[in-house]
């Protein structure tokens, strides 16, 4: 069985899922998929079940009702891997804002000893494209944030491209994990690095979505600013 699953949540990405997926499906590495969609009313569920066929015993499914958060499909995620043994578990956008090249270059990280690798936009090496000037400013400034609360240690904190080896997520209580929206990716990050793995960052080039509508919001934004004070103070994985 291959040991490689990468998980991929879906909210309205018809314009985009069925070419991730078989880029995905193109790369040297037998990757396999898991698609967790919330409910999404553009049929890109559908689009999923009508591939599945092709990439039989490759391609998985997870539907749920309603739109849930980013956190809890992650999480849906994880559990669902940790069950069936897979060593290494990616979270990838559907959108292409992650290159799905850069998936290798993550296990690679893993195989050579890193406990998480996280795509980089801020380590030597890592780029944004096509993000107007003031999008680019609030996520460094973003990134200056955290790390001033949390002393983490890491450049891109708020990275969602990331490969994990299967003995993190068995020791994270994942059922502790409090946010939902993108303060997730830094609170899975904090407590990985509280816990003593190791976090390597794997330069990338981030790109903005082509298609499809972003997901960021307001309250996205404020969970994750106010988050990153609760997570300084809160005991390890409790």
């Amino acid at each position: 069985m291959p040991d490689s699953l990468v998980i991929i949540p879906t909210y309205m990405e018809k314009e985009n899922i069925e070419k991730m997926i078989r880029k995905v499906f193109s790369l040297i590495v037998p990757f396999h998929i898991l698609i967790v969609d919330d409910g999404s009313p553009d049929g890109t569920a559908a689009i999923v079940k009508q591939l599945m066929p092709e990439f039989s015993e490759r391609l998985f499914l997870e539907e749920r009702k309603g739109k849930m958060g980013l956190g809890t499909a992650y999480i849906h995620g994880f559990k669902w891997a940790i069950e069936r043994g897979y060593d290494y578990v990616f979270e990838m956008d559907a959108d292409f804002s992650h290159d799905p090249e850069d998936l290798v270059r993550l296990r690679e990280a893993c195989e050579k000893g890193a406990d998480v690798a996280v795509g980089s936009r801020y380590v030597t090496g890592g780029k944004i494209s096509n993000w107007p000037i003031d999008r680019k400013l609030m996520s460094y400034f973003a990134s200056l944030y955290v790390r001033a609360i949390l002393w983490i240690g890491i450049l891109d904190p708020t990275a969602g491209f990331k490969c994990y080896r299967k003995k993190v997520l068995e020791t994270i209580r994942l059922d502790n994990m409090k946010f939902v929206g993108y303060a997730f990716q830094i609170e899975m990050k904090y407590t990985a690095r509280r816990l003593g793995f190791k976090v390597v960052e794997v330069p990338i080039t981030f790109i903005d979505r082509k298609e499809g509508q972003s997901k960021m919001s307001s309250g996205i934004f404020k969970e994750a600013f106010i988050g990153v004070i609760q997570m300084r103070f809160k005991k390890l994985n409790s």
